[in-house]
């Protein structure tokens, strides 16, 4: 009933190559990505203090770092600046829930 003929076999072969092509592209992207990725982000994070004080009956739930200070977020709605020691609180801010 299907009277198409089959390609010819130059076809196939320039297919099979074309994928290999391809194949081959992707993996030396994907290589190439990876690389760009390990070489580009920095190795070292910055120092972070060995101890933060913080105020009696506290408990932290978050902490960022900024330029020449660090920055607790407290259970108690409270967010409490200290110099990049860890040591000395600078400022507490009050967080007003509504």
């Amino acid at each position: 009933m299907d009277d198409t003929p089959p390609p010819p076999e130059g076809a196939l072969t320039l297919l099979k190559w074309l994928v290999i092509a391809l194949t081959a592209t992707m993996l030396v992207g994907l290589v190439t990505l990876v690389t760009l990725f390990v070489t580009r982000f920095p190795s070292s994070t910055p120092p972070l203090p060995e101890r933060i004080t913080l105020p009696d009956g506290t408990t932290p739930t978050a902490f960022t770092r900024g330029a020449g200070w660090l920055a607790v977020v407290t259970d108690a709605d409270e967010i409490l600046i200290y110099d990049p020691d860890g040591t000395t609180l600078r400022q507490r801010i009050r967080i007003d829930a509504d």
